[in-house]
C-alpha cells in the first residue's frame, strides 16, 4: 500500500516544502482532479474559503466529511489529524467541506452553508473522493477568507499569506500522517466500557431527570469520564464539587464512587431529595469497614488516598482507617494494636498490586482479617485480564478512558508490564500520530467508566489511515446486573 499527499495548486506545495519530508503530488481541480497514490490513502491539502461566521482567514478546517453534487464521503482520519494540529498550536475547525466546480463568494457563500451545512468550501476534495472510491481521504485546508472577510478585498493577498503560513505550520502533522499510513490488525479486548455499577450510575441519572425533570443535581462526576459528563449536562444534569453549592431540598444523585458518611449528614441538613448511584460493589467495603472497625481496631485500605473511592470509604471511620497506597507503605505502616488489624482494598486498582500489598500487610500481621470475598470488582479483573491477552499480541495498546479514572490508569499499567507501549487517550484526537509510525497490529481496550461508542470511534479513525483488520479477543463474558434503587425504579 502507497500512500500519497496531493495539493491542487503549487504555491501549496511550495508552502508545504521540504517540511513535509515527502513527495507532493498536484493533484488538479475540480473535475479534472486525479488521484495521487495508486493503492492507499490519500491526504489531500491546500487552502479554502470559510462558509460560517466564526471560520476566518488563518484557521484550519479538517473535514469529517467531504460533499459534492449531494453526494457525501467520509473521511475516517479527521479526529486524528484535528488533535494533531491542535496541539502544534492551531485554531481547528472539524465538520463537512462541500466542493464546486467554481469560486464561490458573497451571498452564495450563505447560500451554500444553509444548503450543505459545510463549514468550507474548495474546489477538489469532493471529487477526489468520488474518484478514491473506498480508499480513505484525509483533507486539511487552511482558511483564506470567510463570510466576514470577502475573497474580492484588498486584504485577501495578506489573508492568503496567514493561510500559507498556517498551512506550514501543519507540515509536520502531514508528514506524520504519512509515517502512520498503513494496513492495520485492530485486536479488541473483551470485556471493555461500561461495567454494571456504571451503567446503574448513568441510568439514575437519567430516570431522575424524567421523573423530576432538569435540573438534577449530581455531586461530583457521576462516573469518571468527561465523554459521560457533558452528556448528561446536556440533558440538564448540573454536576457540583460539595452539597452546599445545591439550593435546598433540590433532587440529588451521589455519584458511584460513593461518599462519607458526613457528606450524607450535610445533605439530610440541605433536605435534599437525595438518590444513592454508589456502586453496591463500593458499598460492600464500606459496610467491611464498619463491621472491621470496632475500637481500637486499624483498617488498612489499600488504595490511592486522593482517589473519590477510597475518600469516601475512609470517611466511615477516619480514626481507624489508614491507607495503603502500595508495597512500601504496606511494610512501613503501623497499628495502635497489631493483634487487631485489617484490610480492605478500592475497587479499581491493578490486581497484581493489590495482591503484594496484601501479602506484605499479613505477613507483618498474622492475625491480619480479610474481606470474606475479594474487594477489587469483577470489572476490573476483567478488564486486566482482557488487556493482558491483547497486549501479548500486539505492538500498541490504546485504552479509552478519562485521565482521573483509576481503571482506566491500572489499564495502561498493565499493558506495560506486559512488555507493550500503552497510552491512555479521552478519545481518538488524543492518538499521537506518532505512536503509530510502523505499528501494524494494535490492541484497543477501555475502561469500565468510557463509552463503547468511543472504542468505535476510534476504530472507525484508524480506518482512515489504511484498511483495517478488526477482531474481538475475549477472555470472559460478563452478564452483571444490579438492580436500581427504589427512588428510581
Amino acid at each position: 500500500m502507497t500512500a500519497g499527499i496531493a495539493t491542487a495548486l503549487r504555491i501549496e506545495r511550495v508552502a508545504l516544502g521540504a517540511r513535509v519530508g515527502r513527495p507532493t503530488h498536484v493533484a488538479g481541480r475540480g473535475p479534472r482532479v486525479a488521484p495521487t497514490s495508486p493503492d492507499g490513502p490519500t491526504l489531500l491539502a491546500g487552502v479554502a474559503g470559510g462558509l460560517v461566521p466564526g471560520v476566518r482567514a488563518g484557521h484550519v478546517v479538517v473535514a469529517d466529511r467531504v460533499l459534492l453534487d449531494g453526494d457525501g464521503y467520509d473521511c475516517p482520519a479527521a479526529p486524528l489529524v484535528a488533535g494533531a494540529l491542535r496541539r502544534r498550536g492551531l485554531t481547528v475547525h472539524v465538520g463537512p467541506i462541500a466542493s464546486v466546480d467554481h469560486v464561490v463568494d458573497g451571498p452564495d457563500r450563505a447560500a451554500l452553508a444553509a444548503r450543505t451545512g459545510a463549514l468550507a468550501v474548495d474546489t477538489e476534495s469532493g471529487y477526489l473522493a468520488r474518484q478514491l472510491g473506498a480508499r480513505p481521504l484525509t483533507v486539511v485546508r487552511a482558511i483564506v477568507d470567510g463570510t466576514e472577510q470577502p475573497l474580492r478585498h484588498p486584504g485577501t493577498a495578506l489573508r492568503g499569506v496567514a493561510a500559507l503560513r498556517a498551512l506550514r505550520e501543519a507540515a509536520p502533522v502531514l508528514r506524520e500522517w504519512y509515517d502512520a499510513a498503513l494496513d492495520r490488525d485492530v485486536l479488541l479486548a473483551g470485556p471493555r466500557s461500561f461495567c454494571a455499577g456504571v451503567e446503574r450510575a448513568i441510568e439514575i441519572v437519567g430516570r431522575a431527570l424524567q421523573s423530576h425533570g432538569a435540573p438534577v443535581y449530581v455531586r461530583r462526576q457521576i462516573v469518571h469520564n468527561a465523554h459521560v459528563v457533558q452528556d448528561l449536562q446536556r440533558k440538564g444534569a448540573i454536576f457540583v464539587q460539595e452539597v452546599e453549592e445545591i439550593p435546598r431540598g433540590a433532587v440529588t444523585v451521589l455519584a458511584a464512587h460513593g461518599v462519607a458518611p458526613s457528606v450524607r449528614q450535610q445533605a439530610r441538613e440541605r433536605d435534599l431529595v437525595v438518590i444513592d448511584a454508589t456502586c453496591p460493589l463500593v458499598a460492600k467495603v464500606h459496610t467491611e469497614v464498619r463491621r472491621f472497625a470496632a475500637p481500637g481496631s486499624t483498617v488498612f485500605l489499600i488504595g490511592h488516598a486522593d482517589h473519590e473511592e477510597v475518600v469516601g470509604t475512609r470517611g466511615e471511620a477516619p480514626e481507624n482507617v489508614v491507607v495503603v497506597d502500595n508495597p512500601d507503605e504496606a511494610a512501613r505502616v503501623q497499628a495502635v494494636r497489631p493483634d487487631r488489624v485489617s484490610y480492605v482494598t478500592q475497587t479499581t486498582l491493578a490486581v497484581e498490586e493489590a495482591q503484594e500489598s496484601a501479602r506484605v500487610l499479613r505477613d507483618r500481621f498474622p492475625t491480619l482479617r480479610a474481606p470474606a470475598r475479594d474487594d477489587i470488582c469483577y470489572a476490573t479483573s476483567n478488564r486486566q485480564q482482557a488487556v493482558r491477552a491483547v497486549a501479548a499480541d500486539t505492538e500498541l495498546v490504546l485504552v479509552v478512558g478519562s485521565q482521573n479514572s483509576s481503571n482506566s490508569r491500572r489499564l495502561v499499567e498493565v499493558a506495560e508490564a506486559a512488555g507493550t507501549p500503552a497510552h491512555l487517550v479521552e478519545d481518538a484526537t488524543e492518538v499521537d500520530l506518532a505512536w503509530l509510525r510502523g505499528v501494524r497490529r494494535v490492541g484497543i481496550t477501555a475502561g469500565a467508566s468510557a463509552p463503547p461508542s468511543l472504542v468505535d470511534e476510534l476504530v472507525h479513525a484508524l480506518s482512515g489511515l489504511g484498511a483495517v483488520e478488526a477482531a474481538e479477543s475475549s477472555v470472559v463474558d460478563e452478564h452483571v446486573q444490579f438492580t436500581l434503587p427504589r427512588e428510581v425504579s
